[in-house]
């Protein structure tokens, strides 16, 4: 299949979601930035509690004036508010603060706190889902042996796992694990948060007459991942989105598999390896 910015991936529950997203962290005003990115043909937001936009996030689907059936939209629960009760009244909150009636898909942000909250947590999201707040449920940050205590409970699976994915951190233990077990990786920083300025990057621009921010978000595409490109300017989230017009040859993806560097290679807080 040649995809294309409303091309879809299907998830282990059967259901499917868009293989970009605009993500909206650091943006407290993100209204029109989910505005552009809809009206550019991005279909997938992603949001979360943490980054206290949630509301902004459902005026700008608003103002777009899209069908809201055909946005996926996305937020996350932050580790202080983990814990079953807890997380019921946040998973609602962020319903009520969005506007919209319900998400598409509601992660646990991290795996911190420990297993107990992890488990209780991930509890409450299934809940939710019941519920029907919440269409499709997954982690964020989560290694293989987080997802174990999931499975370990006799939880359904997530349909999702967001980590930090770029060429510089790879994950790859964690990317092996999800694809064996069918769950879907979302990257994020998949433009290492701007830090662009690599011969590499900037060779493969020059190749493909595309710019270094296109050859990483092509890269993760082409790896199988669900890119979540964040930017707050109109001429970016629509420059993110052409990426569909060229492909990365083997020499190339070759050229940046080899810059991996680990853990050492994140660029955020990246906290996978939480006991």
């Amino acid at each position: 299949m040649v995809l294309s910015l409303q091309s879809v991936t299907q998830l282990l529950s059967g259901d499917t979601m868009p293989v970009i997203g605009l993500g909206v962290y650091l943006n407290d005003e993100c209204a029109m930035a989910c505005q552009v990115a809809l009206e550019e043909g991005y279909r997938m937001i992603d949001s979360a509690r943490y980054y206290m936009n949630e509301a902004q996030v459902g005026v700008g689907v608003r103002r777009s004036g899209i069908p809201r059936e055909q946005i996926f939209i996305t937020s996350k629960i932050y580790h202080v508010d983990f814990g079953f009760a807890r997380a019921r009244e946040c998973i609602q909150e962020s319903v009520d603060q969005l506007g919209l009636g319900y998400y598409d898909l509601y992660l646990i942000h991290s795996p911190l706190t420990g297993k107990e909250k992890r488990v209780a947590t991930y509890r409450a999201l299934v809940e939710a889902k019941k519920d029907g707040l919440v269409k499709k449920i997954g982690v964020s940050n989560y290694s293989g042996k987080h997802i174990d205590e999931i499975i370990d409970a006799g939880l359904e699976l997530p349909d999702v796992n967001q980590i930090e994915l770029h060429p510089f951190c790879q994950q790859r233990p964690i990317v092996e694990y999800c694809r064996a077990k069918g769950i879907t990786v979302q990257a994020y920083s998949p433009l290492v948060t701007g830090r662009m300025d690599h011969d590499v990057f900037r060779q493969l621009a020059k190749k493909h007459n595309k710019d270094e921010a296109q050859i990483l978000i092509r890269w993760s595409l082409q790896k199988g991942y669900i890119p979540l490109p964040k930017s707050s300017r109109s001429e970016r989230i629509s420059s993110n989105a052409q990426v569909f017009n060229f492909e990365l040859d083997n020499n190339d993806m070759d050229a940046l598999d080899a810059l991996d560097q680990g853990g050492k290679g994140a660029v955020t807080w990246n906290p996978v390896e939480e006991p």
